[in-house]
């Protein structure tokens, strides 16, 4: 027997693919901008937030709807290694493979870009900068320099918010996308969408306000963490689904198992 929060669980497992991305007004809004970025004169361009409220996805979204369109790149996970990011730069731009045993000097590369002025534009998007080391940062400042190649780069936030004032990033970021936490209605609406595009109506209206700002409360609109969340509530219906049927009613939430839920990741305490 299989219960249909199996299927609804699996709904909220953070994932970037661009299929899972709900449009919301604050997103839209940013990803307008980035958008629009593109095509201005601009160096570098930074999408900045804390972890889990979209940066990874924006940018996945970016690549898939322009892949086709222009030179882009995607690098989902940092090559920390300057060796092998100057490599897949290279390789990335000329199409040619490069055996392992060889490198990429960057005196090379930066002049190979400096002789593509005019004739190409190639973005290379890059997450999570902030695992890049200052040298490797300072590389990737020099080739944007050349007018050639485009980064768009993701920061996470921090306490001080001192990585984004670092010298290689002032002078070079001409447009800083922040993004943010949901207000408590923006993440009803996502929460809503994710579950009526999955075609799980009832389940979606059974969600009260008070549920909501339950959520809201333990994961203060944190995308990531409301995945996190509403993954282990519906995991736990899912087991009383199967175990103890008695127990739920399909038109209401148990106040009891978003507590468990709570309890569980560690929102509340017991």
């Amino acid at each position: 027997m299989k219960s249909k929060y199996s299927e609804i669980k699996n709904i909220f497992i953070d994932s970037v693919d661009s299929n899972n991305y709900v449009d919301l007004e604050s997103l839209s809004f940013n990803y307008q901008v980035l958008e629009e970025s593109l095509d201005k004169p601009l160096k570098m361009i930074l999408l900045f937030g804390r972890p889990g409220t979209g940066k990874s996805m924006t940018l996945n979204k970016l690549y898939v709807n322009h892949k086709d369109k222009r030179e882009i790149h995607y690098f989902d996970a940092p090559i920390l290694s300057e060796k092998e990011f100057l490599k897949s730069i290279y390789e990335a731009m000329s199409s040619q493979h490069i055996p392992q045993n060889m490198r990429v000097n960057f005196d090379g590369l930066l002049k190979y870009c400096q002789n593509l002025k005019g004739q190409r534009e190639v973005i290379f998007l890059l997450d999570e900068c902030q695992l890049y080391s200052e040298a490797l940062m300072e590389k990737i400042r020099l080739l944007s320099d050349t007018r050639v190649v485009k980064f768009v780069i993701t920061l996470h936030k921090t306490e001080n918010e001192d990585v984004i004032a670092k010298e290689h990033f002032k002078t070079r970021i001409w447009e800083v996308i922040e993004l943010k936490n949901a207000d408590e209605e923006e993440l009803e609406v996502y929460i809503q969408k994710k579950l009526v595009q999955r075609g799980f109506v009832e389940v979606s209206n059974a969600l009260s306000s008070r549920d909501i700002k339950f959520i809201h409360n333990c994961t203060k609109g944190n995308f990531r963490e409301t995945n996190k969340l509403l993954y282990t509530i519906f995991n736990i219906y899912e087991y009383y689904d199967l175990h103890r049927p008695e127990k739920i009613t399909s038109n209401k939430n148990s106040k009891k198992i978003l507590e468990m839920a709570a309890i569980k990741i560690g929102y509340i305490h017991d």
